[in-house]
């Protein structure tokens, strides 16, 4: 049954420590909250065998704290994903489902990968426990029902502020 892991970037540095968006890297908390993070996903048996992750430094970071935990997933990580809106990870999903990616992990940036989480627990009536906000390093997991994101089943959730 296909999979997906959806996770914003951990705690990077303040803009006014690094000017560059793009390049912010993680926070001294950012990667300690990236190894509970993995932690906790490692403690679910969750894995992946192919990874969307937005190019900007932070979610590269973050990804690297996870992958070995998750199964050593090959990534890509096009421009689109930086910063993109929910339906436009939404559609990227999809069309690594279509390629045939059974096991998927997401990591990207809010707003748009909150909004995508609690698209997906709305979908699966599963918002329970939800922080209105998607606060980072927090990750979220659903089987799907094929290559459809229309009935997933949520079997996961972490949030490091709880």
């Amino acid at each position: 049954m296909p999979s997906l892991i959806i996770m914003r970037h951990a705690k990077a540095v303040d803009r006014t420590e690094d000017g560059d968006d793009f390049e912010r890297g993680l926070a001294e908390r950012g990667h300690q909250d990236a190894d509970r993070a993995a932690e906790a996903m490692k403690a679910a048996g969750l894995s992946a065998s192919h990874a969307l992750v937005s190019p900007a430094r932070r979610t590269a970071q973050t990804f690297e704290h996870v992958k070995s935990v998750l199964g050593e997933p090959p990534a890509e990580s096009p421009m689109a994903l930086y910063h993109a809106s929910d339906s436009m990870l939404e559609r990227a999903v999809l069309e690594a489902l279509a390629k045939g990616h059974q096991r998927l992990v997401l990591v990207g940036h809010n707003p748009g990968i909150g909004a995508f989480a609690h698209t997906l627990a709305d979908r699966a009536d599963a918002r329970d426990g939800l922080p209105w906000g998607w606060p980072t390093s927090a990750a979220i997991a659903f089987e799907l029902e094929g290559a459809d994101l229309s009935a997933p089943t949520r079997t996961f959730f972490f949030n490091p502020k709880a």
